[in-house]
């Protein structure tokens, strides 16, 4: 059996990773003097070349990733954003998206364990304490918007706005403008403590949240600036944040595991796992130290950051091309 000059062909999934798929694919040579039938040996030895050299890149990859995941995971930067446009940059590709929503697992554990007193303390209370019940409701009627959008709209969500890097550009620098300008706001916070969020206000700001169903808007600086603007202080808008986070982040890793599960495999789960261990380690210290920082110096230096990360990519596109490595 020999292989048509011109044509593309693709070693078995089984070789690679889906992640690496830009290694899967090649133009067949159509050399003078040179049959189709030796071309294909020689096509397919170099192919397992080429695709031993991106396991290599491989995994050097999904370190950086996860590493970006976890920095811009609870900063309200995008962290989808961030990882969608540096994978799509260095040419990384995971069909459906599957490894930027998986590694999200490190950040959620990162959370948990920085939080594990206050949540056991929740724990206790709930059954006797009515602000606790009150709290826990708030949290749950916030995390429903996003739950029933986000089911509905999956296939929506990964298959067009996941593949857009123009769109996670323009978005990065509008959400950066409208943090920066409602960091330099002059409002009057009515809550300065999470535990005194009504449930109401908990569901304004869980419809903020859908926003984020965007990539580029990013999760936290949606739900952080609704916040702010239904009358939280600064602190206790990225606090919130960081709980909603965990139903949220839980619930999306959930269900894309569940709808993506028949298309992993063993070298899937080596690479996820070494991105969850990165966005877990930087996660962690992102979440002891932002609180503070926020207090002290507000949102203005992330606004910049997504702005600057936004230009810097329309840039970019424009010089290299909106290609997807998954193409």
């Amino acid at each position: 059996m020999w292989l048509e000059c011109g044509t593309r062909t693709a070693l078995s999934a089984s070789h690679a990773s889906p992640l690496a798929a830009d290694s899967l694919s090649w133009l067949v040579p159509c050399g003078r003097g040179e049959s189709p039938a030796g071309t294909a040996p020689h096509v397919i030895n170099e192919a397992r070349n080429q695709l031993e050299t991106g396991r290599l890149m491989e995994t050097w990859q999904v370190v950086l990733l996860g590493l970006i995941e976890g920095l811009t995971e609870f900063i309200p930067v995008s962290s989808t954003g961030h990882v969608l446009l540096a994978g799509h940059f260095l040419g990384f590709c995971s069909p459906g998206k599957t490894f930027e929503v998986l590694i999200q697992l490190g950040a959620i554990l990162a959370i948990l364990s920085v939080y594990s007193a206050k949540l056991l303390r929740l724990l206790i209370d709930l059954p006797f304490d009515a602000r606790t019940q009150r709290f826990v409701m708030g949290i749950l009627v916030a995390f429903l918007p996003a739950a029933v959008i986000g089911a509905l709209g999956h296939s929506f969500i990964k298959t067009v706005l996941f593949e857009s890097p123009i769109l996670i550009c323009a978005t990065l620098i509008v959400g950066g403008i409208i943090l920066l300008v409602v960091d330099r706001l002059k409002l009057e916070p009515r809550y300065a403590d999470v535990m005194d969020y009504p449930p109401s206000l908990a569901f304004k700001i869980g419809l903020c949240q859908c926003v984020a169903m965007v990539p580029g808007v990013s999760r936290s600086g949606a739900t952080i600036v609704g916040a702010l603007l239904l009358g939280t202080d600064k602190r206790s808008a990225a606090e919130f944040s960081f709980f909603l986070a965990m139903p949220t982040m839980a619930g999306a890793f959930a269900y894309d595991l569940y709808k993506n599960w028949s298309g992993l495999d063993t070298s899937d789960a080596t690479s996820i796992a070494v991105g969850f261990v990165m966005a877990f380690i930087t996660a962690v210290v992102v979440v002891r130290y932002l609180l503070e920082y926020v207090s002290r110096h507000g949102f203005g230096l992330f606004a910049w950051w997504r702005i600057i990360v936004g230009g810097i990519g329309l840039g970019a596109l424009m010089v290299l091309g909106n290609g997807s490595a998954c193409a």
